[in-house]
C-alpha cells in the first residue's frame, strides 16, 4: 500500500512537470497531496476531484521536496499570475507555508522544514523570496523547534534535523539579498527586521522550554544562541542604527516582565543554565557585554535619588536572573570579570555590577564575591599602565567601581583596612598625585580619602570646593558612597515598568494571524486617542445631524463583489489573462473581431494594458520569446489609441513601451526609432516613443527615473515609504509631486543645471591650494588596479563560481542601437522632407507640402522634444567607448544645424521679418533652447572625459561654430530681442543655456587654443 501511495505522488509530480492546459486540472493536482496529509484548506476541497487512495502515513520529509521543487521550477513561473488573480495562489503556498488554521499540526511543521531546504537549494526567484518572507513571519523559530523535535525518532536524528533547520534559517537573509541584487529586498528579509523577529522567537522558545527543562532542550538552545552570536545579533554598543539587529533591544522588555512573574524561578534557571552551557567563553562574554550595553540609562550616572537607586537594583536583579549569583568559583566568574574590567563602562554600570556582586537583594550580603571583586579591581586601579595611559572616562569608571565596593563593607572591616594599608594602594596614590592631569589627580586623592575614612583613619587633602578639575564629580561620588544602592526598594516609582504587552506564546499566534490588519490599526488609533484625549485635527470633529432615511451607499468592496457576482454577469465572457507574449500581441494587434464579440474589444485592450509590463519583465531572461515578439509588441502598443476611455490608459501604455525598450533594447530600439519617423502617428504617440527611449535608456544605465508613475515595476511593488496615508492617497500625491520632474523636459533641466554647476569647479583648478586639497581627497591609490578581462574570465572558471545572467548595459548598446540610428535616421528624414517640399514649391500655397506642419516630426513641439530626448540619451551614454569619437561630434553637429539652419521652407520664408518690437521670426524658443541644451551636455561631457581634447583638435570648426552661434544668440537676448515663443519658462532656460554653452566653449578653447591654431 505504501508503494501505491508513492506511485500516486509520483504521478502527480509527472503531471505538474508536463504542460497543463486547464486551470481546473492544475487545482485538482495541487489538492491531492495536501488533502492526504490534512493541509488542504476547506475552501479548496471542491477542487479535489480525484483524492489519493491509501491508509499509510506519508513521510513528508521524503515525498514533499520533489513536489516543492516542481512547483518552484515549473508551475509558478507560468501560473503564478493566473493563480494570484483567481485567488488560488494560497493553494501553492500551502506546500511551503501552511496557513494559520494548520499552524499547530505536526504535518505543517514538517512541510515548513522541507520548504526551507528546497527553496534555499534552488535558484531564488521572486516567488521563492516571497515565500521565504512569508515563512519568516508566520513560522518563527520556536515553531520550527517544535517541528524538529516533535517526532518519536532518536535524539540523534532530532539533533540533525535541528542543525539543518538552523543552517537554513540563518542563510535566508544573505541568500535573498544576493538574489535580488540591486532590486528592493522585502522588508521581512532585511537583516535588522529578520533577526529582530528571530530574537523574539528565541525568547519565546526559551520561555516555552523552561516549563519542562531537560539537557537536550538546553543543548538545542545553546546551538541557537551560538549562531546568533556568530551573525552579530549581540552588539556591545549602546547607540545602534535601526539597520543593526539587536537581540536585547527586541526582547529585553519582555524578559523583564517574565522575570517579574517568574514565581518558581524556572524561567530564570533555564536562562542561567543555558548561558553557562555555552561552549565558547567568547560567546558568553559577547552576550554579557550586549546585555550590559542594553541596561537602563540613569538620568545621572551618580544620582542619589530613591528612583535612581531603585533602577540600579532592578538592573542588578536582571543580571542575577540571567547569569545567576556571582561567585568566585562559578563557571562564568572569569568571563564576567573580563567584561567588567577590560571595557569602558559608565559609573552607572559600576553601581549595577557592585549591587549584583553583593547579592541584589536576593539574600544575605555576598561578602565573598565582593572581596574577590575588590581584589581584582584594586589590582587594575593600582597598575602603573592604567595610571599613566588610561583615558579620563576609564579612570572615573575604575575609581567608582573601587569606592563603591569599599562602601558596601562595614566601617573598619578587615578587608577595607587591609586595602588601605596595602603597599600597592599607597604606591598607586602617590602615582595619581604626581599625575599632570588635575582630573586624574583628583581620582587618586578621592580614593585615598574615602578608603582611609572607611578604615577609621583621618585623611583630608582639602580644596574640594568649586567646579574645576573634576571637583563636582568627586563630590557626587562621595555622596553616592554614603549609602548603598542595594538597600533601596528596586521598584520605587516603577521607572522601568516594562512594556504593557507580553510576548505572545506560540499557541496564541494562530488567533493573532487571523485578525484583520485594518481592525488592528483602527484599534491602535482608538487606544491612542483615548489615552491622549486630544485630536490634532479639530476640523474633523463631527456635529449633530438628523439620521437620514436613505440606505447607505455601497462601499467600494461591495461594488467589487457585485461586479464579480456570476448571477449579474450572465452571458459575459471573461477575458483570459495572457500567459505568453504572442497572446499579448494578438490582443492589441488583432484587427478582425469575431461576430458577437465587438463589445469585448475594450476588455481585451484593458487586460493587455494591465498585464503587459509585468509579463514583459517576467520574460526578460526567459529564452528568446521576448526577442521574437518585441517588434510585434512595439508596433501594437505605439499605435494604440484610447478609443474606449480606459482608466490609466496613457500610464499603462507608457510603462509597457518603457519595459520593451529596457528589456529588449537591441530589437525594440530599432523598431521604435523607425516608427517615430512615420507620418501616421500623432504628437501624443510620438511623445510616448521619445519617453520610452529615454526611460528605457536610463533604466539600462541604472539612472534614476524621477517619476512616481513610471518607476519600474519591481521597485513600485516593494517601495512604499509612507506610513501615514492610505495607498490611494499616497500614490495620488506622490504622482502629483513627481510629474513636474519626471517628464523628459524635467529630467533635461536637471541635467543641464548640473552641467552648468560643474563649470564653477573649473575655476578652482586655477588655485593651487584647492587643486592640492582635491587631489588629496579623491586621488585613487596606486595600489588598486583594475582587473583585466583575461583575469576576469579566468576567475569565472574557478570552482564554486556561479555565473549570473548577463544584463545589458546602456553603454554597450547606446551608439549602435540608440543614438547613432536616431541621428542618422533624422538626417535621412530631413532630406526626404525637404525634397518633398521642393517638389511642391511651385504650387499654390494651399497645395504646398509643409514638413513642419502640426503633428509632424519637424513641428517645433515635436522637434524640441526630439532634441531633449537625444540630449538625455547622450548624457546617459557618456561612458560608452564610442562617445568621444562618434556620439559627441554627431550630436553637436545636429544641434548646431537645427539651431542655425532652416529646416522648412515655411520657416525660412518668414525668417527675415520682424515685428514692431524687434521679434525675430526665425526659430522657436523651444527649438533653440533644446539645441543649446544638447550642445551644453555634449561640451560638458567632453570636458569631463578628456578635457575637450578630441573635440577641440579633431572637430575644431564645429566647436568654434557652436561658440559663435551661442554667442550671437546671447548677444541678441542681451539687446532685448524677443524670440518667438520665448515667454514663460523658455525665457530663463534659453538665456541660461546660451550662457552655459559660451562658458564651456571658452573653457575648452582656452585649454587647447595653441594646438587648435597649429592644426588649422
Amino acid at each position: 500500500m505504501e508503494d501505491d501511495i508513492l506511485a500516486q505522488i509520483k504521478s502527480v509530480i509527472d503531471s505538474l512537470q508536463s504542460p497543463i492546459a486547464d486551470h481546473q486540472i492544475l487545482l485538482s493536482l495541487l489538492c491531492r497531496p495536501l488533502d492526504y496529509i490534512g493541509l488542504l484548506p476547506p475552501q479548496c476541497r471542491q477542487f479535489n476531484l480525484e483524492p489519493l487512495q491509501g491508509s499509510r502515513v506519508l513521510d513528508i520529509a521524503k515525498t514533499f521536496p520533489p513536489l516543492q521543487r516542481v512547483l518552484i521550477e515549473h508551475v509558478l513561473p507560468t501560473w503564478s499570475t493566473v493563480l494570484a488573480e483567481e485567488g488560488h495562489l494560497l493553494l501553492v503556498d500551502q506546500y511551503f507555508c501552511p496557513d494559520t488554521f494548520s499552524f499547530a499540526l505536526s504535518a505543517a511543521g514538517d512541510v515548513v522544514l522541507c520548504a526551507y531546504s528546497t527553496l534555499l537549494s534552488s535558484v531564488l526567484t521572486e516567488e521563492s523570496i516571497r515565500l521565504l518572507a512569508k515563512l519568516s513571519t508566520q513560522y518563527p523559530i520556536d515553531r520550527l523547534h517544535t517541528a524538529a523535535f516533535a517526532s518519536n525518532d532518536l535524539s540523534a536524528r532530532k539533533s540533525v534535523r535541528w542543525d539543518d533547520c538552523l543552517r537554513n534559517v540563518f542563510a535566508v537573509p544573505l541568500k535573498a539579498a544576493n538574489a535580488v541584487g540591486t532590486r528592493d529586498l522585502p522588508l521581512e528579509l532585511e537583516l535588522a527586521t529578520y533577526f529582530n523577529g528571530f530574537s523574539s522567537g528565541t525568547e519565546r522558545l526559551i520561555f516555552t522550554l523552561s516549563r519542562s527543562p531537560s539537557q537536550d532542550r538546553i543543548t538545542s538552545v545553546t546551538q541557537l544562541l551560538m549562531k546568533l552570536v556568530n551573525v552579530g545579533v549581540f552588539p556591545s554598543s549602546s547607540f545602534l542604527p535601526q539597520s543593526q539587529p539587536s537581540f536585547f533591544r527586541s526582547t529585553l522588555a519582555t524578559i523583564r516582565v517574565k522575570f517579574r512573574q517568574d514565581d518558581d524561578h524556572s524561567y530564570s534557571k533555564f536562562w542561567t543554565n543555558t548561558l553557562i552551557s555555552l561552549p565558547s567563553t567568547v560567546a558568553q562574554q559577547t552576550i554579557f557585554a550586549s546585555l550590559c550595553s542594553s541596561l537602563a540609562q540613569l538620568p545621572s550616572n551618580l544620582g542619589v535619588t530613591a528612583q535612581d537607586r531603585g533602577i540600579v537594583v532592578q538592573e542588578s536583579l536582571l543580571l542575577h536572573a540571567m547569569f545567576g549569583t556571582l561567585q568566585p568559583e562559578s563557571d562564568v566568574w572569569n568571563e564576567v570579570l573580563g567584561v567588567m574590567l577590560s571595557r569602558d563602562w559608565k559609573e552607572s554600570h559600576a553601581r549595577i555590577f557592585v549591587s549584583w556582586a553583593a547579592g541584589a537583594k536576593t539574600g544575605p550580603m555576598n561578602s565573598e564575591a565582593l572581596q574577590a571583586l575588590l581584589s581584582r579591581t584594586l589590582e587594575m586601579w593600582c597598575a602603573p599602565e592604567h595610571v599613566k595611559h588610561s583615558l579620563l572616562s576609564r579612570h572615573y569608571y575604575v575609581t567608582s567601581l573601587l569606592l563603591l565596593i569599599v562602601s558596601y563593607f562595614p566601617g573598619q572591616s578587615e578587608c577595607v583596612v587591609s586595602t588601605a594599608l596595602s603597599p600597592s594602594f599607597v604606591t598607586a596614590v602617590g602615582q595619581y598625585i604626581s599625575h599632570l592631569d588635575n582630573n586624574i589627580r583628583r581620582c587618586g586623592m578621592l580614593a585615598a580619602e574615602v578608603v582611609a575614612t572607611r578604615a577609621g583613619k583621618n585623611l583630608d587633602f582639602g580644596d574640594w570646593d568649586g567646579d574645576a578639575d573634576g571637583k563636582p564629580w568627586a563630590r557626587d561620588l562621595r555622596a553616592l558612597c554614603s549609602a548603598r544602592d542595594v538597600d533601596f526598594d528596586p521598584y520605587t516609582g516603577d521607572e522601568l515598568e516594562p512594556a504593557t504587552e507580553e510576548s505572545t506564546p506560540t499557541e496564541e499566534i494562530i488567533t493573532a494571524g487571523v485578525l484583520d490588519g485594518a481592525k488592528i490599526s483602527a484599534l491602535k488609533l482608538t487606544e491612542a486617542s483615548v489615552a491622549t484625549g486630544y485630536d490634532s485635527d479639530d476640523s474633523l470633529t463631527g456635529y449633530a445631524s438628523p439620521i437620514s432615511s436613505r440606505s447607505a451607499s455601497p462601499t467600494p468592496s461591495e461594488l467589487d463583489e457585485m461586479e464579480k457576482d456570476p448571477t449579474l454577469r450572465v452571458g459575459v465572457k471573461k477575458i483570459p489573462r495572457p500567459v505568453y507574449l504572442a497572446q499579448l500581441g494578438e490582443m492589441v494587434r488583432n484587427a478582425r473581431v469575431k461576430p458577437g464579440e465587438e463589445s469585448q474589444e475594450a476588455d481585451k485592450i484593458e487586460m493587455a494594458l494591465n498585464v503587459a509590463e509585468e509579463l514583459i519583465r517576467k520574460k526578460r531572461d526567459y529564452g528568446t520569446e521576448l526577442e521574437e515578439n518585441a517588434a510585434n509588441l512595439v508596433y501594437g502598443f505605439t499605435s494604440l489609441n484610447d478609443n474606449f476611455e480606459l482608466d490609466c490608459f496613457e500610464n499603462n501604455r507608457q510603462r509597457t513601451v518603457n519595459a520593451l525598450v529596457a528589456c529588449c533594447p537591441r530589437v525594440s530600439a530599432a523598431c521604435i526609432i523607425e516608427e517615430f519617423f512615420s507620418n501616421q502617428y500623432s504628437t501624443e504617440q510620438r511623445f510616448v516613443i521619445l519617453n520610452a527611449l529615454v526611460f528605457g535608456a536610463r533604466e539600462l544605465a541604472s539612472l534614476p527615473v524621477h517619476s512616481a508613475s513610471l518607476q519600474p515595476l519591481d521597485n513600485q511593488r516593494t517601495a512604499f515609504p509612507s506610513k501615514t496615508l492610505p495607498p490611494a492617497l499616497h500614490q495620488k500625491y506622490l504622482t502629483a509631486d513627481g510629474q513636474a520632474n519626471g517628464t523628459v523636459q524635467g529630467l533635461l533641466e536637471g541635467v543641464t543645471r548640473a552641467a552648468i554647476d560643474r563649470g564653477k569647479e573649473a575655476t578652482a583648478d586655477k588655485v593651487p591650494e584647492f587643486v592640492r586639497e582635491r587631489q588629496l581627497r579623491i586621488r585613487i591609490s596606486p595600489k588598486v588596479a583594475e582587473v583585466s578581462p583575461a583575469e576576469r574570465r579566468s576567475r569565472a572558471l574557478l570552482p564554486g563560481h556561479t555565473s549570473q545572467p548577463h544584463q545589458t548595459a546602456f553603454i554597450d548598446v547606446a551608439a549602435e542601437y540608440f543614438i547613432m540610428p536616431f541621428i542618422n535616421r533624422f538626417w535621412a528624414f530631413l532630406r526626404d522632407e525637404q525634397t518633398r517640399e521642393e517638389r511642391t514649391a511651385h504650387r499654390d500655397a494651399l497645395y504646398r507640402y509643409h514638413g513642419a506642419g502640426t503633428g509632424l516630426v519637424l513641428n517645433p513641439i515635436v522637434l524640441s522634444q526630439f532634441m531633449g530626448s537625444l540630449a538625455l540619451l547622450v548624457h546617459a551614454a557618456q561612458n560608452a567607448p564610442q562617445w568621444l569619437s562618434i556620439i559627441a561630434p554627431g550630436a553637436l553637429e545636429l544641434a548646431v544645424a537645427l539651431g542655425t539652419r532652416p529646416i522648412s521652407r515655411a520657416v525660412s520664408d518668414d525668417k527675415g521679418s520682424t515685428g514692431l518690437t524687434g521679434e525675430a521670426r526665425g526659430k522657436e524658443a523651444s527649438v533653440l533652447t533644446a539645441a543649446l541644451e544638447l550642445s551644453l551636455i555634449v561640451l560638458d561631457g567632453c570636458l569631463e572625459l578628456d578635457g575637450g581634447r578630441s573635440l577641440g583638435l579633431e572637430h575644431t570648426a564645429l566647436l568654434l561654430g557652436a561658440g559663435e552661434w551661442a554667442g550671437k544668440i546671447f548677444e541678441l537676448l542681451e539687446k532685448g530681442t524677443l524670440v518667438e515663443g520665448g515667454g514663460g519658462v523658455h525665457e530663463v532656460r534659453l538665456r541660461r543655456a546660451a550662457a552655459g554653452v559660451l562658458l564651456k566653449v571658452d573653457e575648452l578653447t582656452s585649454k587647447w587654443r595653441r594646438s587648435m591654431v597649429d592644426v588649422r
